[in-house]
């Protein structure tokens, strides 16, 4: 029997255009562990189970197959269209003019859907490496970030939002900089932006800088990400759940430490989007933000576990000349060049 947690009882999170998203979701990157045809059956379970956020991207490789599972969905009953919070994002190699248009029609297409709830840059470089790729590979034809090139882009995602395709749309591994130097020039704001947040990367500056754009968080690696590609893997990188404090805060609830780093991202305010194939763990995840809240001394202590330890560093979208990872991060509080 599936373990069914009510939406009803899911806290929700208004956004700056009063409408409603899940305070929690779930991936469907499937981080070259997990074929389409399991991520996919994942999401088909999750829906029965109560889940009504789904985040998607063209890049996963497997939206045609999760389309299916929403059609299915749909006909069946077992949701409407309209309770359901689906996301996709624009991968580099469609930031060109037009390609952005058609990038959105074939996410549309596999998805089976007439449109998204929220479109993101999936990242803010349009440049390109292949699925699956080597850690130390580079593109030659790679760039540094270009304020005009990017706003060439989001002017296309503005399009999409006027023609009534994406409801929302959003930005993705952003920096301070970055956002200074793009939000005066949007006509139409990010509603949401995409960023890596777990207990050990709390991304504090960055986090409260979005917050106060009236911009909601959605982080992803929400518990560190233990499955993520080896390639995003350093010998120095924390595990969020290995951590003492994340253990006891577990003991002391009766809970996996995967399911203390969602309560913490749910009760801070973002919306995390955790990923699994196993029923147990997705029903888990969600039902965990309906009962037993953390307390707010538990919140100081994981406040404190910070770690500024990123997993996700996107090294592959590096330019030729560039010294290293950092230099995509804008660390010293310009956007490298």
């Amino acid at each position: 029997m599936m373990d069914w947690i009510d939406p009803k009882l899911v806290p929700k999170r208004r956004l700056s255009t009063g409408e409603e998203s899940p305070c929690i979701g779930m991936g469907t990157f499937g981080s070259d562990r997990f074929s389409a045809e399991q991520v996919s059956a994942a999401v088909a379970g999750a829906i029965r189970c109560g889940y009504r956020m789904f985040d998607c991207a063209s890049v996963y490789g497997n939206e045609a197959l999760i389309g299916k599972v929403f059609t299915a969905a749909l006909e069946e009953g077992v949701v409407k269209r309209e309770e359901l919070f689906i996301t996709s994002k624009v991968w580099n190699d469609m930031h060109g003019q037009g390609d952005v248009l058609l990038s959105c029609a074939k996410t549309l297409k596999d998805l089976q859907l007439d449109y998204v709830d929220a479109y993101f840059v999936h990242w803010p470089f349009p440049n390109y490496h292949a699925p699956g790729c080597d850690g130390d590979s580079r593109n030659p034809d790679s760039k540094p970030f270009s304020v005009e090139e990017f706003m060439k882009t989001w002017r296309q995602m503005e399009r999409l939002h006027d023609m009534g395709l994406v409801r929302h749309i959003g930005m993705s591994s952003m920096t301070i900089p970055k956002l200074e130097a793009v939000l005066p020039l949007c006509r139409i704001k990010p509603t949401v932006i995409e960023m890596e947040l777990h207990p050990c990367f709390q991304q504090q500056e960055l986090y409260d800088y979005v917050v106060a754009q009236n911009i909601q968080p959605i982080g992803f690696c929400p518990i560190g990400s233990p499955t993520r590609p080896e390639r995003d893997m350093t010998p120095d990188d924390i595990a969020d759940i290995q951590t003492p404090q994340l253990v006891e805060i577990a003991k002391a609830h009766g809970i996996h430490p995967a399911v203390v780093c969602l309560k913490w991202a749910v009760q801070r305010g973002q919306i995390p989007i955790p990923f699994s194939i196993h029923e147990a763990e997705y029903a888990s995840n969600l039902r965990c933000t309906t009962v037993d809240p953390l307390s707010q001394q538990e919140m100081d202590a994981l406040r404190a576990v910070d770690k500024n330890c990123r997993l996700i560093k996107g090294q592959v979208f590096l330019w030729p000349h560039a010294q290293s990872w950092h230099d995509l991060w804008d660390e010293d509080g310009t956007i490298t060049q």
